[in-house]
């Protein structure tokens, strides 16, 4: 049966593996136009495939979003093939977890331009593009508000998306474009059934989390009826960046 975003055009960056998965699924599922950018052609290839199956129109563009080249010229061949672009989900990123100290900066310099300089070109080159009712979806991340030990280049990027998000809202406003991001936290990708149980119940809501939990604040955020919602931070954690630790 046809969905709501039945002939919306969607981007997403990233969306061949993980999260960005999940997302490329659900709007196929609503049957909209899903352009799938990610650097990995063969998976990307293989999700599109699947994405069909499921009844949506899709596309994969191959980009790498440390390049603006790559951005601009994702932005203009999805606006070719389909006339127009009416969500972005700035979904693609890298993480690198090494201690401080070794923490080379050109490391930390890949991390921010995969994670949060993409997301500012890209925002950019789809507003200009975009009509009014745009919707532009940023992933961030729990890590944006909270760390542990040697996470300095993921936590700057994903903090940084949190500010870049409110900071475009208030741009885009005179064009009636929508920012927002979401900040996921325990997501788990692969081979969910191995959890253990207090991985489980360490959430209050007594379980881990999936990338179809990301997908379905992607569809809320993306309604065009859903525009008083802007420059907000939507977590995702099941309760876990609530909980007070202390340890015994």
């Amino acid at each position: 049966m046809p969905g709501k975003y039945e002939g919306k055009t969607i981007i997403i960056t990233g969306g061949s593996n993980g999260i960005g998965k999940g997302i490329a699924r659900a709007f196929a599922q609503e049957h909209a136009n899903v352009c799938i950018a990610d650097i990995d052609e063969s998976r990307g290839k293989e999700m599109i495939s699947d994405l069909k199956e499921i009844g949506g129109q899709a596309s994969f563009y191959q980009t790498d979003v440390r390049k603006e080249k790559d951005i601009v010229n994702l932005v203009d061949s999805v606006l070719s093939d389909f006339g127009k672009i009416d969500v972005l989900i700035n979904n693609a990123g890298v993480s690198r977890f090494k201690p401080l100290f070794e923490l080379t900066t050109e490391e930390w310099e890949d991390v921010v331009f995969t994670n949060l300089r993409s997301v500012f070109i890209g925002s950019r080159e789809a507003a200009r593009r975009m009509d009014k009712d745009g919707r532009i979806i940023n992933i961030a991340s729990t890590r944006a508000t909270m760390s542990e030990p040697n996470s300095e280049a993921y936590a700057s990027s994903k903090g940084g998306i949190v500010a870049l998000t409110h900071a475009l809202a208030a741009s885009l406003q005179e064009k009636g474009i929508t920012v927002n991001s979401i900040s996921p936290g325990w997501i788990q990708t692969v081979d969910y059934d191995e959890l253990r149980e207090k991985d489980h119940l360490q959430h209050w809501s007594n379980r881990v989390g999936k990338p179809e939990d990301i997908a379905r604040a992607c569809l809320y955020l993306a309604d065009p009826e859903n525009d008083f919602i802007n420059g907000q931070d939507m977590i995702i954690d099941g309760g876990m960046t609530r909980k007070m630790i202390y340890e015994e």
